[in-house]
């Protein structure tokens, strides 16, 4: 996989504006989690500028987790480290093969920077958010979704061996490509940032306020029960065995974040 170090825009793909967007959302089953995307989708319906918007995804890949209205009036740029992700990609303006940790933009030129279950797989996730920070215009705003490290999915991802990941994505998801060139999942660092509180304590430290915060169920819990009900059953009955003895209010079953940051 090449990761150069900086950006290098001679390897600038340009991609047809008018190429309809695949959204995440569809890939989502009824749950927290599709409930808390279409909750992000009404902040950034208010929050957002009207008129033409310049939109940077940070790892985008070959699907959009945007307001499906906002793809026709925005110029979207995409930054992935993975080739085949920037080819495969049909709905950017631009799609560019680089490092979203070294990349950098001009001061003030985005409205918008999406960075959505991608920080987990990031060595130097300061460096990302202060790269998007400073590439944000005034009053701009950062769409993070993560994996929470703290939750029981998150845990198992964190010390299991990536073999162990592509196996689930294959036979438990049920995604046959799972592993393969361009396709998730991708090897995972769980930087501390990556933890809810403290990308919240960071976010206040350097100028960007979290306008919005939820943890959810992973997604992963209602795709469980709809393909594998009896193992879905089983981590079920761990997962409350383990929210009865952790303190009041825990639930191993968040195992995802949605946060909104807005630049001061």
């Amino acid at each position: 996989m090449n990761k150069p170090a900086t950006i290098d825009f001679a390897t600038t793909t340009a991609i047809k504006a008018s190429a309809a967007a695949p959204l995440a959302l569809h890939d989502l089953v009824p749950g927290e989690a599709r409930d808390s995307l279409l909750a992000v989708h009404d902040v950034l319906r208010r929050e957002l500028p009207q008129g033409r918007l310049a939109i940077y995804e940070a790892g985008g890949g070959s699907c959009s987790v945007l307001p499906p209205e906002l793809p026709g009036r925005s110029h979207v740029t995409v930054v992935d480290i993975d080739e085949d992700q920037v080819r495969n990609n049909t709905y950017a303006d631009e799609a560019i093969l680089g490092d979203v940790q070294t990349c950098r933009f001009g001061g003030e030129t985005f409205d918008l920077v999406i960075c959505y279950n991608v920080i987990e797989h990031l060595p130097d996730v300061e460096a990302a958010l202060l790269n998007f920070r400073d590439a944000l215009k005034r009053g701009g705003l950062i769409l993070i979704g993560a994996p929470n490290p703290r939750s029981l999915s998150g845990v198992i991802t964190k010390y299991s061996p990536h073999w162990f990941h592509v196996w689930f994505y294959r036979h438990i998801r049920g995604i046959k490509d799972a592993g393969l060139p361009g396709e998730p999942p991708f090897p995972t660092f769980f930087h501390p940032l990556v933890t809810l509180p403290r990308l919240e304590a960071f976010a206040a430290a350097n100028g960007l306020e979290m306008i919005y915060r939820r943890e959810v169920e992973s997604p992963r819990y209602p795709e469980m029960r709809g393909r594998k009900p009896l193992l879905a059953a089983l981590v079920d009955a761990g997962a409350a065995v383990m929210n009865a003895v952790l303190p009041r209010g825990t639930d191993v079953r968040r195992g995802d974040y949605h946060v909104i940051l807005r630049k001061s």
